[in-house]
């Protein structure tokens, strides 16, 4: 007699991203892996079904978990997913402690701050999804799959930045950070998942323009003569001026700053503006190396020992050249600061960690 086989039984796990930019870059390079971590970790004998998708889900400013979960239970009962997991890249907090990961499993849904979990958040998002989806099957008492024994200790043992988990007796859980050390996970996090890079390659017109004004000071005599007069204590106040001026230009002139309203709490606020400058301080300081080590190509090209010595009466060396670099640098900031007013605004704008455009259509992945 010939053996039936049995059918695995089927559980689809739905995978939102809200806003619909960084978070949905990460939900697609971990839908691509997670049934086989689902099969690995929770229950091999399951058809895994991985769903991505944005759009009922609203991000929200907040920084509550509350409506949030509420969009996301209506989002997963309406496509009729068997749980869903939302990963955000906006702050979120719960008794004034930055939270990491929501769980309800009433709803059968999840949130997870991607910037509470530091810098690494890809591979602590792949540690710690899995448990979160065995953790809603489990508290649903789901017969698809085998008991797993999921307890809070298993998230904390996967993702360094969870130190405290509170109500574990009831159907809401939230995994929260430590108040010092999440707070500065929350932040790096920020920075991270405002990708400095993407600010850098964004202001492309600002570099053109300090390489510009570095050009034309490269051919004054004057500027080598400033440079040899002043110490390196005047050259480096010089230099965090001029970057500083940058950034603050970059703010004002383009309306970076986030201002508290009644979406966006003053704490909330606080910790966007704290994300913006840091990422366009770390694209400054690196557009400023650029600037220099061009400068400093472009001096030994274009200007002849005999010449600069000449200039300033006395031997030169590379420190001359080095020198006469770093003053045309910090002096040429202030025109990569008149470029950045050539940039296109979106484009700027990306680097403010509050601003999210406007998604253009509904992304959702179709079911079958």
């Amino acid at each position: 007699m010939a053996t039936i086989a049995r059918r695995r039984p089927e559980i689809v796990v739905g995978l939102v991203a809200t806003p619909p930019d960084y978070p949905a870059q990460v939900v697609a390079r971990l839908a691509a892996e997670l049934a086989d971590r689902l099969a690995e970790r929770v229950d091999a004998e399951v058809l895994w079904t991985v769903r991505e998708g944005w759009g009922d889900v609203a991000p929200r400013r907040d920084g509550g978990v509350e409506a949030l979960i509420d969009d996301l239970g209506r989002r997963c009962a309406d496509a009729r997913w068997d749980v869903a997991i939302c990963l955000t890249d906006l702050p979120l907090y719960s008794e004034r402690v930055p939270l990491v990961a929501h769980v309800s499993a009433r709803r059968r849904v999840a949130a997870v701050s991607l910037p509470a979990l530091g810098l690494c958040q890809l591979r602590a998002v792949r540690a710690a999804v899995p448990d979160l989806v065995s953790r809603l099957l489990t508290d649903a008492s789901d017969d698809r799959v085998s008991p797993a024994g999921w307890a809070p200790a298993e998230l904390t043992s996967r993702v360094a930045a969870v130190r405290r988990v509170v109500g574990e007796e009831t159907a809401e859980l939230s995994c929260l950070a430590s108040p010092l050390t999440g707070r500065i996970r929350l932040v790096s996090g920020m920075v991270r998942a405002n990708r400095p890079g993407r600010a850098l390659l964004g202001l492309s017109k600002l570099l053109v323009g300090a390489f510009g004004s570095a050009a034309f000071a490269l051919a004054s005599n004057t500027i080598w003569k400033m440079g040899d007069a002043l110490g390196g204590l005047r050259l480096t106040v010089i230099m965090l001026v001029g970057l500083t001026a940058l950034v603050t230009w970059l703010i004002v002139a383009h309306d970076l700053w986030e201002r508290p309203d009644e979406q966006t709490p003053a704490e909330v606020a606080r910790l966007f503006n704290l994300g913006t400058v840091i990422t366009l301080t770390l694209a400054t300081t690196v557009s400023y190396l650029v600037l220099f080590t061009g400068t400093v190509l472009a001096a030994g090209l274009l200007i002849d020992t005999s010449v600069l010595r000449q200039a300033l009466q006395r031997p030169v060396g590379l420190t001359d050249y080095l020198t006469l670099a770093w003053i045309i640098s910090s002096l040429a900031t202030v025109g990569g600061a008149i470029g950045s007013g050539l940039e296109d605004e979106d484009t700027v704008r990306a680097a403010a960690y509050g601003y999210h455009p406007e998604p253009g259509g509904w992304r959702d992945e179709k079911d079958a």
